[in-house]
């Protein structure tokens, strides 16, 4: 097998501060040099950026496994600085038997059993979010909605109790951080994670959590034998570390979106139905999580290129979500469009478990805002956290128009 065969090398950094910011231009040029690429930066590290690759290596979970790490590192060859996800970083069958599990905790019908409680905190929080635009002119749309929505409802669902919620933040921040090279960004993410990782192993304890709650469900299912109970504590500390930061950024990204398409806004507020596909668009055309890995389980192709066995394959699904091969129009935001395979979410056996509590936050915080909010104003600059897997925002000063 000849390695070069038509695989075009780019020198691209991903991980530069400068893509980072604009990912975009660097999407464009990855996707239109072929439909696999090489980045010499990192050896033999092989790209996918179009969508039709990039799913397709989603969809492929026995040639393209997710037990060898689904960021940079080769858990095949290195030890991971962090014990693995029980849920993103397993294959079958220990995959099928946890996720059948967190499945069933997270179900649509469950969804609907929440969805009163989840939309009565996003009303009263967009109120108060509303008193503070008309007092004090301005809100952060991060530090006063985005971030303190799903940083209540989501650990409250799983059971954790209300002290020392700061830290899941910094957990999350370091995890998708590690995804990445070993650069800076890791470096200052991983200052505090003795005592941070410490603080959530114990929070993920059986007592530490209220009885019904999606962890103790966790702790039920060990109980009844579906899971083993060691990896009952890890499941709940996936749930905190991968249900938080992204919808965080989800709800951030939308209202950036929202606050910089006046007329895709205005369009919302006459039809609050359109909650949910605007919230779907805003995963499509600003993606929270940017980019996942996938390791070669042997001697493959993709799109009839080779892959050497061990190859680590890095799915660019930011970029997926604006390939114009699969979109009209991709850079514009429109919330009319049906996004249907997007990739914002994953795809295949490893497809975000937790997707529909995530649709439901974003749902109902969207539907309270145009139900009480004429318009959305941007009334400052923006700035950008940095982080190596998410696409997130540090401040984002908005004004509230009310109705």
């Amino acid at each position: 097998m000849n390695d070069n065969l038509n695989i075009p090398e780019l020198d691209i950094d991903p991980y530069s501060e400068e893509n980072l910011l604009d990912p975009y231009p660097m999407h464009e040029r990855m996707r239109e040099a072929g439909p696999v690429v090489r980045l010499t930066p990192y050896g033999d590290l092989l790209a996918c950026a179009r969508h039709a690759e990039t799913h397709a290596v989603f969809n492929d979970h026995v040639r393209f496994i997710s037990s060898a790490g689904v960021g940079l590192t080769n858990f095949n060859l290195e030890a991971p600085f962090r014990p693995k996800s029980l849920i993103l970083e397993v294959d079958p069958p220990l995959h099928t038997q946890n996720r059948a599990v967190l499945s069933r905790i997270l179900s649509p019908k469950v969804v609907m059993q929440i969805r009163a409680a989840f939309t009565a905190e996003a009303e009263a929080l967009v109120d108060r979010c509303l008193e503070k635009s008309v007092a004090h002119d301005q809100i952060d749309g991060i530090e006063d909605l985005a971030q303190p929505y799903p940083l209540k409802v989501f650990p409250d669902a799983v059971g954790l109790g209300d002290d020392g919620r700061e830290n899941l933040l910094i957990y999350g921040d370091m995890i998708f951080n590690s995804m990445g090279p070993r650069n800076e960004l890791l470096a200052k993410s991983t200052a505090r994670v003795g005592e941070v990782t410490q603080w959530i192993m114990v929070h993920c304890q059986r007592d530490q959590l209220r009885p019904g709650g999606f962890g103790d469900q966790i702790y039920q299912a060990a109980d009844a034998g579906e899971i083993d109970p060691q990896h009952a504590p890890l499941l709940v500390r996936s749930f905190l570390s991968a249900g938080v930061d992204t919808t965080i950024n989800g709800i951030g990204n939308a209202l950036y979106s929202l606050a910089h398409h006046p007329d895709q806004y205005a369009m919302l507020h006459a039809d609050h139905s359109l909650a949910r596909p605007a919230f779907e668009e805003a995963l499509r055309w600003e993606s929270t999580v940017q980019t996942f890995f996938r390791t070669a389980a042997g001697d493959c192709e993709i799109a009839g290129l080779p892959v050497r066995d061990n190859t680590k394959v890095l799915c660019m699904l930011a970029s997926a979500n604006r390939d114009p091969r699969k979109w009209a129009e991709p850079t514009r935001f429109d919330i009319q469009r049906r996004p249907s395979g997007h990739m914002a979410l994953g795809s295949g056996i490893h497809g975000c478990v937790g997707q529909a509590v995530a649709r439901l936050e974003g749902e109902v915080v969207l539907t309270a805002l145009a139900k009480r909010v004429k318009r959305i104003e941007v009334a400052g600059v923006h700035t950008r956290r940095l982080n190596n897997t998410l696409r997130a925002l540090d401040t984002l000063p908005l004004r509230l128009i009310p109705v």
